[in-house]
């Protein structure tokens, strides 16, 4: 896909699926684009694992021709072997790479990957040279703010990027200091928008269609990013698209249908076992806001049996399905690095 191909979709579309560690999986990517999502994004896949032929990073690369348009999202401090990897996402036959230099975690960070980065500007450099020279689609990448309060430098990153044929940049607004605590600082956003001369896409607490919206005008981001918001509602993305086109048609909230897509999504792709345990880590975040969602959690987590574990879920949804859901976009369980 060429770059003016994929920044026009990014305006059909402008309402894109976040990148999350053990969610972002091909099933559910492919469950997403039909409900509604734009682009999307792998989770993170190691640049020194694809060097060393490790057979589950190679697996985290799949992705289905439905996805279109999809990136692979790298990450790593070695040069070499990030161009490298991007060399092997093209011949993949990708849409285009994205950079990590936004992850917050420790065991990542340390090695002066993910959001590491931000404390170097010219090894960023760099790594966008190497990285843009080893392949002909195009690159994005995602950062935070900055380090910390005191090293908040996106405009200077994007400033970089704008000079190293980046595509776009997207921001989470928070820095890496602050994990997921406190509120996405929006206003920075926008003012680092407001001086681009890319495009821009940002990211943090979108957790309703009518905060997306809302952000996605305010900031005048080219687009915005979604991460949990989905992980709760599902129909997010068709919510957003249709109130950013000023429609009133409902959407039907059919959790039954819902589950029956999921789940022939994550039949093709995994084990008995593993489609268990997504269908319970989804079902327990779609409940949140649901009266007695805590109890139906437990419930979940304790069924052993594929049918055991349907019937309570189909259970459960029945007996919300006609009830407004509750805004529960602080709730701990829903924070935990997923955008």
């Amino acid at each position: 896909m060429t770059e003016t191909s994929l920044l026009k979709y990014l305006q059909d579309n402008p309402f894109l699926l976040a990148p999350m560690a053990g969610i972002t999986d091909c099933a559910f990517r492919s469950f997403m684009r039909e409900m509604g999502c734009g682009a999307v994004i792998t989770e993170l896949v190691s640049a020194n694992g694809l060097h060393y032929e490790s057979t589950r990073t190679g697996q985290l690369m799949k992705f289905e021709e439905s996805q279109r348009p999809v990136g692979i999202q790298l990450f790593g401090e070695n040069i070499g072997h990030l161009a490298e990897a991007a060399k092997l996402t093209e011949s993949l036959g990708v849409d285009f790479v994205d950079l990590n230099f936004g992850c917050p975690v420790p065991k990542v960070v340390n090695k002066g990957a993910g959001s590491g980065v931000l404390r170097d500007l010219n090894h960023l450099s760099r790594i966008l040279a190497a990285v843009k020279k080893a392949v002909s689609i195009p690159v994005t990448i995602k950062i935070r703010t900055g380090w910390d309060e005191k090293n908040r430098n996106s405009a200077e990153v994007v400033r970089i990027a704008s000079e190293e044929g980046i595509t776009w940049v997207t921001i989470h607004g928070r820095t890496r200091s602050a994990g997921y605590s406190g509120k996405a600082d929006w206003e920075y956003i926008s003012d680092v928008k407001r001086m681009s001369s890319l495009p821009v896409i940002g990211n943090g607490d979108l957790t309703s269609a009518s905060t997306a919206v809302a952000r996605l005008q305010s900031s005048r981001c080219d687009a915005v990013m979604i991460g949990r918001g989905c992980l709760k509602n599902p129909w997010i993305f068709r919510e957003a698209a249709s109130l950013f086109r000023g429609e009133s048609q409902p959407i039907d909230r059919d959790f039954g249908l819902i589950f029956q897509n999921l789940c022939a999504h994550l039949e093709s792709h995994f084990p008995e076992r593993i489609v268990l345990l997504q269908l319970k880590k989804l079902a327990g975040w779609f409940s949140a806001g649901y009266p007695d969602s805590s109890r139906f959690r437990r419930e979940l987590f304790s069924s052993k049996e594929k049918v055991e574990l349907k019937d309570r879920i189909g259970l459960y949804f029945d007996s919300v399905k006609e009830l407004v859901q509750a805004d529960t976009g602080e709730e701990a369980f829903l924070m935990g690095g997923h955008g």
